[in-house]
């Protein structure tokens, strides 16, 4: 057991060389290697290099990310810090999006790791229809052309804008159409739901708040959208 004045050893009792994998070898490397103070940081950010990290910016998530999503698990560690602040926390409509749509920002668009994570929190963080457009062109501007996933990525975004201002819970994919589930705070009145049932074929409206519309997969993101824009103006 080391003390101020006396250094400390550990013994670690492995096979030969020969039986361990290249992973384990290269650990066993790091622990020779980082001996001195704060060493501890290098080792684990060595450790993560080789367990991997997952890609939090794509398809392929890890941990609580992979079941919340990345913009529901910052907003829920934002919640949780300021609880512990002590701060006052206004209620808020999370909404859940999921409409088969690929949104995702490429390593080949925006190759480093941190200015990627960041375009991310930018656009799934924005508020207004200002904010996006303003960071729309300033990823075209310095990255180029924007990629259709990073497109999905904005009008997923956009679409999110317009459900939460109308407290409404999910969009989802559905059979045939999309499925959009209002919450109890809701500003859409029954008698509007009605009057879009009515007006398009197809659609239904269910005693629980589900409302059902039909639409094409083609443009599902714009037409989610439009029919949210149209059920707020009728």
């Amino acid at each position: 057991v080391g003390r101020s004045s006396r250094r400390a050893y550990s013994y670690l009792l492995i096979p030969s060389e020969q039986e361990l994998t290249p992973i384990a070898r290269r650990r066993l490397s790091a622990i020779r290697e980082f001996s001195d103070l704060g060493a501890g940081f290098r080792i684990a950010a060595l450790d993560l290099e080789l367990r991997g990290a997952g890609n939090i910016l794509g398809g392929q998530q890890s941990g609580q990310m992979d079941a919340l999503g990345f913009d529901l698990y910052t907003k829920m560690l934002q919640r949780t810090i300021a609880e512990l602040r002590g701060e006052e926390i206004e209620d808020e409509t999370s909404v859940s999006l999921n409409l088969g749509v690929e949104v995702s920002i490429p390593d080949d668009y925006i190759n480093d790791t941190s200015q990627r994570l960041r375009t991310y929190k930018r656009i799934s963080s924005t508020e207004t229809e200002e904010d996006l457009r303003r960071i729309y062109m300033e990823i075209q501007d310095r990255y180029g052309k924007l990629p259709e996933t990073v497109e999905n990525l904005i009008e997923y975004a956009r679409l999110r804008q317009t459900a939460e201002s109308m407290h409404i819970l999910s969009v989802d994919k559905a059979k045939g159409g999309i499925a959009i589930k209002l919450g109890e705070k809701s500003v859409v009145s029954p008698e509007r739901l009605m009057k879009l049932v009515e007006s398009k074929e197809g659609s239904t409206f269910s005693p629980n708040g589900i409302l059902r519309v039909e639409v094409g997969r083609e443009h599902i993101l714009d037409s989610a959208r439009q029919i949210l824009e149209q059920i707020r103006e009728m």
